[in-house]
């Protein structure tokens, strides 16, 4: 097959409505979730830290093994000293010494390096939670800006009706100006506030641009990418799930949390009051060692010689008096978990704070949508009335527009009551520790 020159743009054009097709596949909230907990960078750096949580056990852990250096010297020395004994002289040493040696160290009994095992054990713990929470926090943002994306975009399909509906009316009092059946302040009205609808449109139209990017940026996708959200997923709501009289403190993230960082303040304490503890520690090396008074040090057959040292030994150390730098920093410790069982107590208090005024703005809210739902049904049946009215000389232009905008305004109402029963149901789920069913 032949390519001219005419078919290479079509080619092109083709490839182009693919690539932007495929772009703009539907995302659907679980997809987002998903995406996000995947991609978003907060959520991946958690994770991260619980790798460094691990290598830091693993060097903690590395105090409790074997010790092991080797070390090695040459030596020349420019004047040798003497070792004088009564009325004669002994040389010490020769002008070359070298040495090559291995030291072997290995605690026997260390309580604070049992105790940091302790700590740095719990220390992984505490990183894998805090992930587990950072994605949580993750999913309640983006199921967030997904419901306000939804709504602004709902809100911009209102103002598109709004501006068609005006249009028609801009064409029938058009028509019965040049008829001499209406005047041109009619005309003029009717031109503002077209003007004022399309300028609200770009506004609008801006925002949800906005709040897209938020959302895309939110969930770790290039903010240069198309993204399109289903409608349905603002869907209607009919009634309230269960609601529990109390919320299980016990299984949330948050608790779980605040209870392994008192863990570790506990853990900090106990390392502190074991520098009180004597440590005990097993020592060993071999050596080796060369003297010359020649550079023959490592020449076959030289003039040097060489002998060997090693010794094993145990280390005691007693601590006896520091003045008293260990018992402050228990005391200090002591502070952190007091304040510890504070932050505790806080917390639960907020999470059932937040799990009451969820249960009371999904209530307030169900019942402000059925309200906005009958007044955009009877705003809607106004306007028709009033539009039929005028088209037939018994209303005048003022009370068309009023109409128009009071059921652009119920309409809006009804969306955003939509959109604050979606954050407090989000809020809801996160309140029983089930934010992640979102992902299901």
């Amino acid at each position: 097959m032949k390519f001219t020159l005419k078919t290479i743009p079509l080619l092109f054009w083709i490839l182009f409505q693919g690539v932007y097709l495929q772009a703009q596949e539907s995302l659907s909230l679980k997809e987002a979730l998903k995406y996000a907990v995947e991609h978003n960078v907060t959520a991946r750096k958690s994770r991260l830290d619980i790798d460094g949580g691990r290598y830091k056990t693993q060097e903690v852990r590395s105090q409790a093994l074997p010790q092991i250096t080797g070390n090695a010297s040459l030596t020349y020395n420019a004047i040798i000293g003497q070792l004088v004994v009564g009325d004669q002289s002994f040389q010490l040493g020769r002008k070359w010494n070298s040495n090559a040696g291995v030291q072997l160290s290995q605690e026997l009994f260390n309580q604070q390096v049992f105790t940091g095992l302790k700590a740095a054990k719990t220390s992984e713990n505490y990183y894998q939670l805090n992930s587990q929470l950072t994605e949580e926090q993750v999913i309640e943002q983006v199921a967030n800006n997904y419901y306000q994306v939804l709504v602004s975009r709902q809100q911009l399909n209102v103002i598109d009706t709004n501006i068609k509906n005006v249009k028609v009316i801009e064409k029938i009092i058009a028509n019965q100006y040049e008829n001499g059946l209406a005047k041109k302040i009619d005309v003029d009205r009717i031109k503002v506030n077209l003007t004022n609808l399309q300028t609200q449109r770009e506004q609008t139209l801006n925002a949800v641009v906005q709040l897209e990017n938020q959302l895309k940026f939110s969930i770790g996708m290039p903010v240069t990418e198309r993204i399109n959200l289903p409608q349905e997923q603002l869907t209607e709501v009919t009634g309230l799930p269960v609601l529990a009289d109390s919320v299980n403190l016990a299984g949330r993230t948050e608790i779980r949390l605040l209870n392994v960082q008192r863990e570790l303040y506990a853990l900090q304490k106990k390392a502190y009051i074991a520098e009180y503890y004597p440590t005990l520690s097993l020592t060993g090396n071999i050596s080796k060692t060369g003297q010359s008074d020649k550079f023959d040090l490592f020449k076959k057959g030289g003039s040097a010689f060489y002998y060997d040292a090693s010794a094993i030994g145990v280390t005691l150390r007693m601590p006896i008096f520091n003045g008293f730098a260990t018992r402050s920093r228990v005391r200090q410790a002591e502070v952190d978990i007091r304040k510890a069982d504070e932050d505790l107590f806080q917390t639960k208090n907020t999470l059932n704070l937040a799990y009451e005024n969820a249960k009371i703005q999904l209530k307030d809210n169900l019942n402000t949508i059925r309200t906005q739902k009958e007044n955009v049904v009877l705003a809607q049946e106004i306007y028709e009335s009033t539009q039929n009215n005028y088209n037939n000389g018994l209303a005048a232009l003022t009370d068309l527009l009023d109409t128009e905008n009071a059921l652009t305004s119920a309409q809006n109402s009804y969306t955003q009551a939509l959109l604050n029963y979606k954050i407090a149901e989000i809020q809801l789920i996160k309140s029983n520790g089930n934010i992640k069913s979102l992902l299901k």
